[in-house]
C-alpha cells in the first residue's frame, strides 16, 4: 500500500529528520573524538566541522518540531532550506566525482600551502615530510624526521584522495537524495489536514 496518508506522512518526516539528527550528533563527536586523540589540530577544521554538525542538528530540530506540531510556517522553512542545502550538496558530490588525478594534484597542493596546522597533522600521521619534495632544512613533525629518511607526502596522500573523494562523492549523494525526498515529504504534508483536527479549520 503507498504511504499516501497524513499519518504516514508525519512518521516519514519524523524518521528523517531523527536520521539527520544522528548524523550530526556523530559529526561533532567525530570532530571532538579527532582533536581529543591529537589527530587533529587545526582548531578550523574541527570549526567547519562542528558547524557544519550544529546547522545540520538545528536543521532536524525545526523539521521535527514542524512535523510533530503540523506547523505550517516552520515546514515552509525548512523545506526552502533544505532544498538550497540539496542543491549545494548535489553540486559538491559531483564535482567530488568528476575531479580527475590532475585536479585533485592541484587542490591538493593549494590545501597543503595555504594551512600549516593541517599539514602538521598529515606529516605526523602519515610519517612523511614535504609535499612534493622532502627537504631536511625545514622543520617537520614526524618521526622519519630524525634520521632524515623520510619520503614527500604527495605520493602518499595522492595514493588516498581519489579514494576518499568517491567516498565523500558517494555519501554526499546519498544524503542529498534524501533530502530531495525530505522537501518533497514536507511539501505534501504541509497540504494535508490533519484528521484529527476541526474539518472546518484552515489549514
Amino acid at each position: 500500500m503507498v504511504c499516501g496518508g497524513f499519518a504516514c506522512s508525519k512518521n516519514c518526516l519524523c524518521a528523517l529528520n531523527l536520521l539527520y539528527t544522528l548524523v550530526s550528533l556523530l559529526l561533532i563527536g567525530i570532530a571532538a573524538w579527532g582533536i581529543g586523540f591529537g589527530l587533529i589540530s587545526s582548531f578550523r577544521v574541527v570549526g567547519v566541522a562542528i558547524a557544519v554538525g550544529i546547522f545540520l542538528f538545528f536543521i532536524a530540530l525545526v523539521g521535527l518540531i514542524g512535523a510533530v506540531k503540523h506547523h505550517q510556517v516552520l515546514l515552509f522553512f525548512y523545506m526552502i532550506i533544505l532544498l538550497l542545502v540539496f542543491i549545494v550538496q548535489f553540486s559538491v558530490s559531483c564535482a567530488c566525482l568528476a575531479l580527475n588525478k590532475e585536479q585533485q594534484s592541484q587542490l591538493l597542493e593549494v590545501g597543503w600551502n595555504n594551512t600549516n596546522s593541517a599539514r602538521t597533522d598529515i606529516e605526523r600521521n602519515l610519517n612523511c615530510c614535504g609535499f612534493r619534495v622532502f627537504d631536511p632544512n625545514e622543520t617537520c613533525s614526524s618521526d622519519c624526521f630524525r634520521t632524515h629518511q623520510c619520503q614527500p607526502c604527495a605520493p602518499i596522500i595522492e595514493e588516498y584522495s581519489g579514494m576518499v573523494l568517491r567516498f565523500v562523492g558517494g555519501i554526499g549523494l546519498f544524503f542529498s537524495f534524501t533530502e530531495i525526498l525530505g522537501v518533497w515529504l514536507t511539501y505534501r504534508y504541509r497540504n494535508q489536514k490533519d484528521p484529527r483536527a476541526n474539518p472546518s479549520a484552515f489549514l
